[in-house]
């Protein structure tokens, strides 16, 4: 799989009406996974979308999630950039540099849904999201 680059939403509670809107209006296929399916299945946030991924036709990729609690949802502030894909080498190495002279809010990691993850500020303030995939 080739990295790609793609824009991700944050929303305070509605990304599921909010993703399944975009579907209405690209198509493609919506796939989400929400708090309770990782581990949060007593939490009130327990059917909020942790993750959203909207693959339409035209080659578009819209992602998007429900803020976590305890993380303020800003209007405005609502969008982080998404790097993904299998490449480790690659992907590493854009979080070095977007990492450099920014912030780490989430450290790259290996995450509880299985890959390795983190979410970093650059030094121009744009936030971003790195997910790398285990290859199979």
């Amino acid at each position: 799989m080739a990295s790609r680059l793609n824009p991700y939403l944050s929303f305070d509670g509605d990304a599921r009406q909010a993703m399944e809107f975009y579907q209405e209006v690209f198509g493609g296929t919506l796939k989400v996974s929400t708090f309770g399916e990782f581990g949060q299945k007593d939490a009130p946030e327990s059917d909020k979308i942790m993750h959203g991924m909207l693959e339409t036709p035209s080659g578009f990729t819209l992602m998007g999630a429900d803020n976590p609690p305890g993380m303020e949802h800003t209007p405005g502030n609502t969008f982080s950039v998404s790097l993904s894909g299998d490449d480790d080498t690659e992907l590493r190495g854009y979080w070095e540099k977007l990492s450099a002279g920014g912030s780490v809010s989430v450290p790259l990691e290996k995450q509880m849904w299985g890959d390795v993850f983190g979410m970093c500020t650059d030094r121009f303030g744009i936030p971003w999201l790195v997910n790398i995939t285990e290859r199979t």
